[in-house]
């Protein structure tokens, strides 16, 4: 009701359709990005169809940005420490897209988002897009749908996109199929952690950024410095055009974040003059037919009424040790090959 009495008529509110959405992305309008990364991450059917088309324009574009996953221990400070890197890019004349997955809960499933509140000064910026994601629960230290939200913000023109993973774990080598450099961030001291992560995310970091340095922890962090030094140069070779570092930073006070940036730098020239990026993106490409499929794969297995009719039966003889778990997979396999 307007305020001389009368009814004011509601325009009727429509959902844009692909054409609109993709154009807004073409455009860098941060609002379609937004909305088409909601569909993508979207559980039912008419969304999904609708994503998948979106996607698909997206890819014909064949943008190239760097790709950059910086993952890390809890209280590494992961979220302070990108703050100062984008800054440090966009004054460069670069735009910066950010993904910065939440961990979910388990129990309630449902996810902090916190992230965008902790980076305030690149959220004001109009050259940075910040896009916090809940992980569900995912294993890959990344979202469900991480890979696809690369896509489209390639599409929208980002120079850069940062993809900021849960944090550590052995789970988390599944970024590296999403991204071409892994930035390690690592705390003062944490050299003892080393026998427990330097088989996984050891072996895929391209560098590693130990941070909070500044005060009392200098002394310490020159120690780790060495230690992580040492750990990179036991590990096999990742790229023989690169050899790893590991820098001393802090977000505070800005120490190493410049070196960081001419670090990755090198790393995507390095790369380019060997023709290495190519067959990387190539290679990612891959990885994510074949994520996708197994999704699909997945979810009609799930939906198909044979199984979902024999799924109670078996768990319950599952868990009674009537069957092992290896028969029950092999029963409902049957149930949803059976012919109908």
């Amino acid at each position: 009701m307007s305020s001389s009495g009368q009814n004011v008529k509601l325009r009727p509110y429509h959902d844009p359709d692909v054409d609109t959405i993709v154009s807004g992305i073409m455009n860098g309008d941060r609002h379609m990005l937004s909305r088409a990364i909601t569909l993508i991450e979207s559980q039912k059917p008419e969304h999904e169809r609708k994503a998948h088309e979106i996607l698909d324009r997206c890819l014909a574009k064949k943008a190239t940005s760097l790709r950059i996953g910086i993952t890390g221990s809890p209280g590494a400070g992961k979220s302070t420490f990108i703050e100062a890197l984008g800054e440090l890019i966009i004054s460069q004349g670069k735009t910066l897209a950010v993904l910065a997955i939440d961990p979910s809960s388990h129990q309630s499933k449902g996810s902090i988002l916190g992230d965008k509140a902790r980076m305030e000064k690149l959220t004001g910026k109009k050259e940075a897009f910040i896009r916090p994601t809940a992980s569900s629960g995912y294993l890959g230290g990344t979202s469900p749908k991480t890979h696809e939200a690369i896509v489209l913000c390639e599409a929208a023109g980002y120079d850069v996109i940062l993809v900021e993973t849960v944090g550590v774990g052995q789970s988390e080598v599944l970024v590296d199929t999403m991204v071409d450099f892994i930035l390690l961030l690592m705390l003062p001291g944490s050299g003892d952690e080393l026998q427990g992560i330097k088989r996984g995310i050891m072996e895929i970091a391209d560098a590693v950024a130990i941070t909070k340095t500044d005060g009392d922890q200098s002394s310490i962090a020159a120690v780790s410095k060495g230690e992580f030094e040492a750990a990179l140069r036991m590990l096999p070779v990742k790229h023989p055009v690169w050899q790893r570092k590991v820098f001393l930073t802090s977000a505070l006070t800005g120490k190493g974040i410049q070196e960081v940036w001419q670090n990755i730098s090198d790393f995507f020239a390095a790369m380019q003059n060997e023709n290495t990026l190519e067959k990387r993106r190539r290679q990612q490409l891959k990885s994510l037919l074949y994520t996708v499929l197994e999704e699909m794969l997945k979810k009609q297995f799930f939906s198909n009424p044979a199984v979902s009719g024999s799924k109670e039966s078996v768990e319950q003889q599952v868990l009674s040790a009537q069957i092992s778990p290896f028969s029950g997979a092999k029963t409902l396999i049957e149930a949803f090959t059976r012919p109908r």
